[in-house]
């Protein structure tokens, strides 16, 4: 079980036994860099550690890993907002250590227009239904490797 993030081609590939599911993602519009308050998406590998958002509703707004009790619009990209689930990432390279305190996640969000593009402040976006069938297959500690 692992996942393969590339920042070149903004994607996500699962691979799990024979099955592979790839997925279009958004990382940082800052770029990759492991600094507090960057905005980078951090490199290299990094494990599942909190799956946040089991069973909520598709378009769930989420606030401090909480669920807000808000369902927004996806297309209303007003604010950048954490929606549907959470899968939150901790580095497991010296390099990468911080992700877990810099709220690193691979999660939904509301602009889904955006997806394919570096467009994110520092998480993996995916769109809804794809972080949503994403969560459903992966378990924490599985391996996520981002690269260039």
């Amino acid at each position: 079980m692992k996942i393969d993030i590339s920042i070149k081609y903004q994607r996500l590939i699962y691979r799990h036994r024979n099955v592979k599911f790839k997925f279009s993602v958004s990382t940082s519009r800052y770029g990759e860099g492991f600094e507090e308050g960057s905005k980078k998406t951090p490199l290299g590998m990094h494990e599942i550690c909190e799956k946040i958002g089991e069973g909520a509703d598709y378009g769930t707004v989420f606030k401090d890993r909480e669920p807000t009790g808000e369902i927004t619009d996806i297309g209303d990209g007003k604010k950048d907002i954490i929606t549907s689930r959470i899968l939150r990432l901790k580095g497991i390279q010296k390099k990468n250590s911080n992700t877990f305190d810099r709220y690193i996640y691979i999660h939904g969000t509301n602009n889904e227009s955006t997806i394919g593009q570096k467009a994110s402040i520092g998480c993996i976006r995916m769109k809804n239904w794809d972080i949503i069938d994403l969560f459903d297959q992966v378990q924490i500690g599985c391996k996520v490797y981002i690269h260039k």
